[in-house]
C-alpha cells in the first residue's frame, strides 16, 4: 500500500520491491487504471517504470466500467499475473467498477495463491476494510467521508499522501469513528508491505500508526457537528527500517540506521 507520488523515474524502490514480489526478471505485472481520469498519460508511465525494473511483460488494463471488470479478458491477464497494481485517483471509481465484479473475483483468488497486490493513493485506501472516501483535514467527523473499501487487509483504515497534506487530524477522525481498526498514514514515496500479520515500512518517508486500542476515552459528537475527544490513544511513526506487527499492535526496528544504534548506545 503506497502513500502516493512514489518515485517512477528514479531509484523507484517503492516500485522496485513491487516487482521484486512479483517474480524480479520474470514478473508479469497487470496495472489497473480503474481509479484515474487520465489512463493515457498513467498508463504509459507504469509500463516505462516497470519495463525499466526488468519485469517480463507489464499490460495496462483501464477496467474504468463494470464491463470492462467482468470482461474474460481482464481476468485472464489477472489469472495470468504474478503481481497487480492499482493506480491513484479516485478510490469510489475502484469500489464502484470493479468490487464484486469477475475481475475482483480473480483477483482474490490470485492473491490467496500468492500473487502480489499492490496500490498507490487510491490504490491503497480501497485495500482497507473501512475506506476514506475524502474530506476536509479538520477533526470534526462530518468533515470525513467513509465507505466500504475492498478489504484485502482487514483491521486497518488507510489515509495516502499523509504529511505532505497534513492529514493527522482526518486519520484521529476516522480512528475516533471505528476504533477498533488501526489507522495507517503514509506518506507520499512511501508504503507498507504487507505479509502474514506484519506490515513493513519501505521508502523514502513515515507511516503515522494510529492506535485507539487503548485509549482511555473515545467521544465522537452526534451528527459530527462537534470536535472529537481521544485520550489514551498510542501514534508511532515509523519510517523504512521499522515492522509493525498487527496482532499485537506492537512496532518492531528491523534494521535501524547507524547513528541511531549510538545514539542508543550513548555514543
Amino acid at each position: 500500500m503506497v502513500g502516493g507520488c512514489e518515485d517512477r523515474t528514479g531509484e523507484r524502490h517503492v516500485l522496485g520491491r513491487v516487482a521484486e514480489l512479483a517474480g524480479g526478471r520474470d514478473a508479469r505485472v497487470v496495472v489497473l487504471g480503474t481509479a484515474t481520469a487520465m489512463p493515457d498519460d498513467v498508463g504509459p508511465a507504469y509500463q516505462k517504470a516497470f519495463d525499466g525494473l526488468g519485469a517480463r511483460e507489464v499490460t495496462f488494463l483501464p477496467c474504468a466500467s463494470r464491463e470492462e471488470a467482468n470482461d474474460p479478458a481482464t481476468v485472464e491477464a489477472i489469472e495470468a499475473a504474478t503481481g497487480v497494481f492499482f493506480t491513484g485517483g479516485d478510490q469510489s471509481r475502484i469500489a464502484a467498477a470493479f468490487g464484486g465484479s469477475d475481475a475482483d473475483t480473480a483477483l482474490r483468488r490470485a492473491w490467496e495463491r500468492g500473487v502480489v497486490v499492490a496500490g498507490t493513493s487510491a490504490g491503497a485506501a480501497m485495500m482497507s476494510t473501512t475506506m476514506i472516501l475524502g474530506g476536509g483535514e479538520q477533526v470534526p467527523t462530518s468533515n470525513v467521508r467513509t465507505g466500504p473499501g475492498l478489504g484485502f487487509v482487514q483491521g486497518i483504515v488507510v489515509d495516502m499522501h499523509f504529511a505532505e497534506r497534513g492529514r493527522i487530524a482526518r486519520l484521529l477522525a476516522v480512528v475516533a469513528m471505528f476504533p477498533h481498526e488501526l489507522g495507517l498514514g503514509i506518506d507520499e514515496d512511501t508504503a507498507v508491505v504487507v505479509t502474514g500479520t506484519r506490515f513493513e515500512v519501505i521508502g523514502s518517508g513515515a507511516v503515522t500508526v494510529v492506535d485507539a486500542g487503548h485509549a482511555t476515552g473515545v467521544r465522537v459528537p452526534a451528527e459530527g457537528t462537534g470536535p472529537i475527544a481521544l485520550t489514551g490513544a498510542h501514534i508511532h511513526v515509523l519510517p523504512s527500517g521499522y515492522a509493525f506487527e498487527l496482532a499485537t499492535r506492537t512496532p518492531v526496528i528491523i534494521d535501524a540506521p547507524a547513528d541511531s544504534r549510538a545514539r542508543d548506545r550513548g555514543e
